[in-house]
């Protein structure tokens, strides 16, 4: 957490810089071939909208040069251009160029000049040129200084957009909102977008929808080859059984409907699993069959595979990477995304250095996910849930950049608008790694919000991420981010005010300064609540249980900050009507779990239900003096007693306990050292979408029981203990919670055992007694590990409690 709060902070409070002096190209002519590639004549196309849109100036195409003195835009192929003796080009048959879709764009005179290796190079030269404008009513500016030659680093750079019930906004987008995203994307760089068939693990349909699934599926690709991207296709194996051969031809059918429809195809992505649940040895056989049928129809095409499964073995891992390494013809490499075991250095060593890597980065989830926020509050856990408005830009930085060098480049994994910040700080970083977060949010915010909050929307962005460092409780910051936001809202225009991406960054203001006041005001009444327990012998017990209720139910009769809350919703319905965010089930017709975080606007933030239900149990028991021994033990719940320890482990990965591991920026997404989890775990489900404090049949649980500390796979979970007697002996007392449900082993000192794998997700707590010579030296170590198959140990409270 502090190399990341300090590079917030740095990003935060470093001086603005200046933008140099600008020249006017209000009057401007665009001067390009007469019959450019259709690619050049789109970028000119597209240079025009965007212009129009924003300043209502029609730049004029022309094919010779203007006049003296006119200010000119020159767009075009370097190799055209170096030999065109158009003003500003002169010198470009000397400069060396740039690698493939790179581009070289400068400022000379009155001439801004797009020069582009390929065509793909000259369209994200126009991107560039359109986002360092300023484009204001009846203005063009650009800094006089402008010069910029670049190519990409990576071959890759794109983004996954489903149509698909599940994502939170992109089934009730039209196919004229698709194309303006996809336009929006390749002008800061992408080249790619990955496409969901009609069938996955998913409704088939939705209310939302335009189009059916598979005629959007076949626009989107018409939208994304007009702009020179590639097409991907995520297609997961859905079928129970692919050693039927009627279910296998049903399946190719299905494929070949979709193959034979959606034009182009550049390559396919089949997911190991989740979803999907095939072993190597019948997967890449199946992928043969599936790859002839694709060839009928785009015979260059290639078949992606990520060794992603949702209880993985060493011997599906070994059994995947010989079938990869036999590099049959119609493979193209291999994907590295969420629920992959192998890291990706390692991943790197073992594929043959001759088959490319993609990443396929989950930038959409918040929690319960490959690269989950870093020890998250619970607050906004229980609140904000999976999939809320994230921008993360510092994050996905250090994310994108700890592993870069390892791929090709990504396509990201997302699930509608919530990421959007999220996809333009990696498209960006896979073109320059080396590009600092603070000019992508400035472009970001000057081309797609507007020039006069750019700087504003930059920070502001910085600010909404710094609001997750740290316990909520204690950070102001959430409250001067508020301000800020409310500032620049006071001040916008009545434009930028209808803008999509300035609503969904005011909305998570609103938010997160909402939760905050409610969690200090809920964490005062549960204080108080405890106090009016801790009288009870005074006050009797059933009157103190009555007070201590009543000043709990303060949540809902004295709530706070309610002004905030009704400004959230007006933010709500506006993203509804403006981008189909639906962000409320009842309200907005949302999926479950699925960016609905306004329905749990309101969940409590305290231990109030459980508390009540306790005070149930309490009333119900047959004497005074019974109540009151059970109200002494609700107090001291986690009390570990005298020479005790007690570590609620949920909270940080920088727990003072921890065994050293490598440190987040190292290893973000956790496949080495630990993270912070969500949920209690249902009994009989893996899976629940939001954070409930519920669990075991449905009993209200400890708040404390709702987020624990986890390692993934194989990973050991350790624990030292120093200092301590070791003439004494302890009881340990563990609770076991967390969505996994695993079979876990504890040893002591990883050599001694305190109990063998156990089936977890059965009962919270349990005890067990630490033999007395693994403290005979004072110090203990405590380390749990998953069983072969499971997706990690998790573990959410400890006593070590001295007898």
């Amino acid at each position: 957490m502090r190399a990341l709060t300090l590079l917030l902070a740095v990003v935060l409070l470093g001086t603005v810089p200046a933008r140099a002096n600008k020249v006017d190209f209000s009057k401007a002519v665009v001067l390009t071939s007469r019959t450019p590639d259709p690619l050049v004549a789109k970028a000119v196309r597209v240079l025009r909208e965007e212009v129009y849109k924003r300043t209502g100036l029609e730049l004029l195409r022309v094919h010779k040069p203007p006049k003296a003195g006119q200010p000119v835009i020159v767009v075009g192929l370097w190799s055209n251009l170096a030999r065109s003796g158009w003003p500003g080009c002169a010198d470009l048959a000397g400069k060396k160029q740039p690698g493939r879709e790179g581009f070289a764009l400068w400022i000379s005179k009155n001439a801004a000049v797009v020069a582009g290796v390929d065509p793909r190079g000259v369209f994200y030269g126009v991107g560039k040129l359109l986002r360092q404008a300023e484009l204001r009513r009846n203005s063009i500016l650009l800094p006089d200084d402008l010069s910029v030659t670049t190519a990409p680093r990576y071959p890759i750079r794109g983004h996954q957009l489903g149509y698909r019930p599940k994502t939170n906004a992109y089934d009730a987008w039209t196919p004229e909102q698709f194309d303006q995203y996809m336009r929006e994307l390749a002008l800061f760089g992408a080249n790619s977008v990955e496409l969901i068939p009609p069938r996955t693990d998913d409704a088939l349909t939705s209310p939302h929808m335009k189009l059916d699934p598979l005629d959007m599926m076949v626009k989107q690709a018409a939208i994304a080859a007009s702009y020179g991207m590639d097409v991907w296709v995520w297609y997961p194996n859905m079928a129970r059984d692919y050693s039927d051969p009627e279910i296998v031809q049903k399946e190719l059918a299905e494929r070949e409907t979709v193959f034979r429809r959606v034009k182009p195809i550049h390559a396919v992505f089949v997911p190991g699993g989740d979803p999907g649940d095939l072993h190597p040895d019948q997967l890449f056989p199946w992928l043969d069959s599936v790859a002839k049928v694709l060839h009928k129809y785009h015979p260059d095409a290639k078949i992606w595979v990520s060794p992603q499964a949702s209880h993985v073995t060493q011997d599906w891992l070994d059994a995947f990477y010989r079938h990869v390494n036999r590099k049959y013809p119609w493979f193209g490499g291999v994907v590295f995304g969420p629920w992959v075991k192998t890291p990706l250095p390692e991943m790197r060593q073992i594929v043959d250095p001759s088959i490319p890597i993609r990443r396929y980065p989950d930038i959409t989830h918040s929690l319960s996910c490959q690269y989950p926020v870093k020890d998250w509050d619970l607050a906004f856990a229980l609140t904000l849930g999976r999939e809320c408005t994230n921008p993360r830009p510092v994050a996905e930085a250090v994310i994108h950049n700890a592993f870069d060098e390892y791929a090709q480049g990504s396509l990201s994994y997302s699930e509608g608008i919530n990421d959007d910040v999220n996809k333009f700080i990696w498209t960006c970083l896979d073109w320059d790694p080396d590009t600092p977060v603070i000019e992508i949010l400035r472009e970001y915010a000057r081309f797609l919000i507007h020039p006069d909050v750019a700087e504003g929307v930059a920070q502001g962005l910085l600010a909404l991420e710094r609001n997750w460092v740290g316990p909520l409780l204690s950070n102001s910051t959430v409250d001067v981010t508020l301000q800020q936001w409310q500032d620049m809202e006071k001040n916008a225009s009545p434009a930028v005010k209808r803008n999509y991406r300035f609503e969904l960054a005011l909305l998570r203001a609103y938010y997160d300064a909402y939760v905050r006041a409610r969690l200090i005001h809920e964490t005062a009444l549960q204080a108080q609540a405890l106090g009016v327990l801790e009288q009870a012998d005074r006050l009797g017990s059933l009157l103190a249980l009555q007070e201590a209720e009543a000043i709990l139910s303060k949540k809902e009769t004295e709530p706070v900050a309610r002004d905030l809350r009704k400004r959230c919703w007006e933010l709500a319905d506006s993203l509804f009507a403006h981008i189909g965010a639906q962000t409320s089930v009842s309200r907005y017709q949302a999926q479950p779990g699925r960016g609905d975080y306004m329905d749990h606007i309101d969940d409590p933030l305290n231990d109030v239900v459980w508390l009540t239900a306790q005070f149930a149990r309490i009333r119900e028991l047959p004497d005074e003096k019974a109540r009151l021994q059970a109200i002494h033990e609700l107090l001291h719940r986690t009390d570990p007693g005298p020479g005790g320890f007690y570590d609620n482990l949920g909270i940080t990965i920088e727990t003072p306990r921890l065994a050293p591991y490598p440190s987040w920026e190292e290893d973000p997404g956790s496949l080495k050292s630990p993270r912070v989890s969500f949920g209690v775990r249902l009994r009989g489900e893996e899976w629940v979408h939001t954070v409930q404090a519920v669990g075991f049949e449905g009993r209200p649980t400890p708040l404390a029981w709702a987020n624990q500390l986890t390692t993934l796979y194989d990973t050991p979970l350790s624990l030292v203990y120093t200092d301590l007697d070791p003439n004494a002996s302890y009881t340990l007392r563990v609770a076991y919670t967390g969505r996994f449900g695993a079979k876990m082993s504890l040893t002591a000192d990883d050599s001694i055992q305190i109990h063998p794998f156990l089936q977890t997700g059965d009962k919270p707590v349990w005890e067990f007694e630490i033999p007395q010579e693994a403290v005979k030296d004072g110090k203990l170590v405590l380390t749990w590990r998953a069983a072969p198959g499971e997706r990690g140990a998790q573990v959410a409270e400890v006593w070590l409690m001295r007898k």
